[in-house]
């Protein structure tokens, strides 16, 4: 079959990953039908293809018929949907992490999908959390309906438009210090969102290297602790803030706190995955057997992140 006749259907397509990861599978000539609750959020990524080549499906994500329709006439469904902290009823971590993903994978298999890939997260099996437990056990659930899927477990994110940096970035430009919890101990391993859309297009088109495995963990070539974080991020805007370190207890009192908010800063739950580090464990699979070149945050950050300093990106005369 002709890429131009392969249908990938991509659940949390309109989302940060799913915008780019829509982006490299239509620049690869594929057609792509974003399954999401609300087509009018995924229709800036109808400009990433030919006319009719990107479409928007409406998509009941709670309803098995409405999730059947998205998967049927389709070659690869790719799964994006996550969630950072719960509200409401319907945003729960079973019911997104661990029930939406043992449908789709259930109906891919009912509906002979050659190839069925799932984000889930890095750090999940020694986390305690919450969140950490429900994509544990969403990658379980998936692999009993669908044996051969391919699960990804990222670290954090970054990129333009990316919730991390972006949000971080942001309270700097108005806070005096910048809270450190469990005194920003804590390592992560930064991945670019580019490097994953382009991991996820070469299993689609089977351009993996070395060797093929159910789950991959990627990472990007650097290990940094929340601490260097923050100070990569304050000197990329040219800010001076001070680091006022947050103990775990006070940091989970305000975390109980801050989860009545509408979109929360933090959770009680998000500092108990802080508890955690973050990072690919050595002899795994990685973004290198799928065939990716990790990118540095160095390349990256200063394309976006210079929006936060004072006066913009050319606030810098001698820089400019």
């Amino acid at each position: 079959m002709k890429q131009q006749d392969k249908i990938i259907c991509i659940f949390g397509g309109a989302g940060f990953i799913g915008r780019r990861v829509t982006q490299d599978l239509a620049r690869a000539g594929y057609r792509v039908k974003i399954a999401t609750r609300i087509p009018e959020s995924a229709f800036e990524s109808k400009t990433c293809g030919n006319v009719g080549q990107v479409v928007p499906f409406q998509c009941n994500y709670s309803d098995e018929a409405s999730l059947k329709e998205a998967i049927s006439g389709s070659s690869v469904v790719i799964n994006l949907v996550g969630i950072l902290f719960e509200k409401g009823k319907n945003n729960k971590f079973e019911r997104v992490h661990t029930e939406l993903p043992a449908s789709i994978a259930k109906i891919c298999a009912e509906e002979n999908v050659q190839s069925f890939v799932h984000i889930s997260a890095l750090g999940i099996e020694e986390s305690k959390s919450k969140y950490a437990k429900s994509k544990l056990d969403g990658e379980a659930r998936v692999f009993e309906e669908y044996p051969t899927a391919t699960i990804l477990r990222p670290s954090v994110v970054f990129g333009p438009g990316d919730s991390f940096f972006n949000m971080f970035a942001k309270m700097a430009t108005f806070l005096p210090f910048l809270p450190l919890i469990g005194g920003g101990k804590t390592k992560f391993q930064p991945i670019y969102v580019g490097d994953i859309a382009q991991a996820i297009t070469n299993i689609v088109t089977n351009k993996t290297c070395k060797y093929k495995s159910n789950i991959y963990h990627l990472g990007g070539p650097e290990v940094v602790t929340f601490k260097e974080i923050y100070q990569i991020l304050l000197a990329e805007i040219n800010r001076d803030r001070a680091l006022v370190t947050l103990p775990w207890g006070i940091a989970k009192i305000q975390g109980s706190f801050m989860s009545l908010m509408p979109k929360p800063l933090l959770t009680r739950d998000q500092v108990k995955s802080l508890e955690t580090d973050n990072v690919v464990a050595k002899g795994v699979a990685g973004l290198k057997d799928l065939g990716v070149e990790p990118t540095a945050m160095g390349i990256i950050l200063p394309k976006y992140l210079s929006n936060f300093k004072k006066g913009g990106r050319f606030a810098n005369k001698n820089a400019a």
